[in-house]
């Protein structure tokens, strides 16, 4: 059955090709869909890993306009209520403020520039936006990598007067890890209801780095414009304590067996004003993030099954029309005592020696085309998000900088790498596949007696 299978192959080559190039172009696709998914997969854990299992509470904007500049306005003591809940493990508070930095310069762009009133070149010239946190490494820039540490270490819950400056706003002041600089309450911030003329000096604990890619208006919104600062050094910018302070909003880390959705709802049932506040997943804080995740895996399954599906169909078609030309063949055989079975292993024999090598190639070609062909279908997915995502970041009106762009950041890179794993999967689910399309197209003609197929020839 070997021999024959093996001899018509080879004798009917031109057909054995173009077999060939179908299953191989089946096995290169479904290979290129699956090192996808593997690499969205792993993109996804890298970029989503932290904030999966978290939430954060923010105002409710239709019943709370927050702040005078429109800032959050979450009492310390709710945030308090939230973190004793049993299933928090974690939480992470942030007090916005701006304040104007002593003996040094703020970094302006020809943009910035170009929007400075006289009266805001008087009173905001060196000012800068300071972000407290109690823990640097999980704020939501440096979770989003709008933000990377390059130098230094990230704050703690434990730092009092330290800062993260932006390497660029160093350079430009001469200055680098360790370094003391003033900060000085602005009295003209909407914010500083308390009238607060506090100066406080700092040492800068490290520097990271981080670019805008969406449009600014103010000088503010640079990152290099922005400090992060201990929670104390925020809070005293503006009169305050970590106690009497008002907080941005905060995020809660829980126990990663927990299911989130019961949590919430448990914790709604603590006696704050929820009317004033929302609990929100912290996923949802990257929209964008998520579709392009989401689209991405659905190109990649498009392309494992749509491959998978579309070669079973063209397989069965040819199959069908180039066994009837073999019913004299099939005809002598079963008159000749070959059973039936025997007569559909040969066809199963032909097609498998056929798709061996085809899968074998198609893991150099997969390998080969991965790279380009992911680089690709990631540029066109992401590109149309972000214009849609950058439309409606102008339309809530979140100015330029790294909160907007947290809004707005998309998948920006996946490693496509073909594993033997996946050749191995594919080499079951094709085999199988060309296996049942194999005997499907030869029942028709199996289920006809010799003299019939004999005839038929005549």
């Amino acid at each position: 059955m070997l021999r024959n299978a093996f001899a018509y192959i080879t004798r009917k080559w031109p057909k054995s090709l173009l077999l060939f190039a179908i299953i191989l172009l089946m096995g290169t696709l479904s290979l290129i869909g699956l090192s996808m998914k593997g690499a969205t997969q792993q993109a996804s854990s890298e970029s989503l890993g932290s904030i999966t299992n978290s939430f954060s509470m923010q105002i409710n904007r239709r019943t709370n306009p927050g702040t005078p500049r429109g800032a959050g306005n979450i009492r310390g003591e709710d945030i308090e209520k939230i973190s004793q809940v049993e299933g928090i493990t974690s939480s992470i508070k942030r007090i916005n403020a701006i304040a104007d930095i002593l003996d040094h310069e703020i970094i302006e762009t020809e943009e910035t520039l170009q929007n400075q009133s006289p009266e805001r070149a008087k009173h905001f010239k060196n000012t800068l936006m300071v972000t407290g946190v109690n823990d640097s490494s999980k704020e939501d820039k440096f979770v989003s990598g709008a933000y990377k540490l390059v130098q230094g270490e990230h704050l703690t819950d434990k730092d009092k007067n330290q800062i993260l400056m932006h390497e660029d706003l160093a350079k430009k002041n001469g200055l680098k890890v360790g370094d003391k600089v003033r900060l000085k309450s602005n009295l003209y911030d909407a914010d500083n209801e308390k009238g607060a003329n506090e100066t406080v000096e700092v040492t800068i604990k490290g520097l990271f780095s981080g670019k805008n890619q969406a449009p600014l208006t103010y000088a503010q919104e640079l990152y290099e414009d922005t400090l992060i600062s201990d929670l104390d050094t925020a809070a005293k910018l503006y009169g305050n304590t970590v106690q009497t302070a008002t907080y941005e909003d905060a995020t809660f880390f829980a126990k990663g067996d927990q299911d989130l959705d019961k949590l919430i709802e448990k914790i709604k049932a603590l006696d704050i004003p929820w009317n004033y506040y929302d609990l929100v997943k912290s996923s949802s804080n990257y929209p964008a993030l998520q579709k392009s995740i989401s689209s991405m895996f659905q190109v990649a399954n498009y392309l494992f099954i749509g491959s998978l599906i579309f070669a079973s169909l063209l397989l069965t078609l040819l199959l069908v029309l180039w066994l009837n030309a073999r019913r004299r063949e099939v005809g002598i055989l079963l008159a000749l005592g070959l059973s039936k079975v025997q007569i559909a292993g040969q066809f199963v024999a032909e097609l498998i020696m056929i798709s061996i090598p085809a899968f074998l190639l198609s893991y150099g070609v997969a390998g080969l085309l991965a790279k380009g062909v992911g680089d690709t279908v990631l540029k066109n997915v992401t590109s149309g998000i972000a214009k849609q995502m950058a439309q409606e970041s102008s339309a809530a009106n979140l100015g330029g900088g790294a909160e907007a762009e947290s809004f707005s950041k998309t998948l920006t890179d996946i490693h496509m790498d073909i594993q033997p794993s996946q050749l191995l999967v594919i080499v079951l689910v094709g085999g199988l596949l060309l296996i049942l399309v194999s005997i499907l197209s030869s029942q028709w003609l199996l289920h006809k007696k010799p003299k019939e197929l004999l005839v038929d020839v005549e």
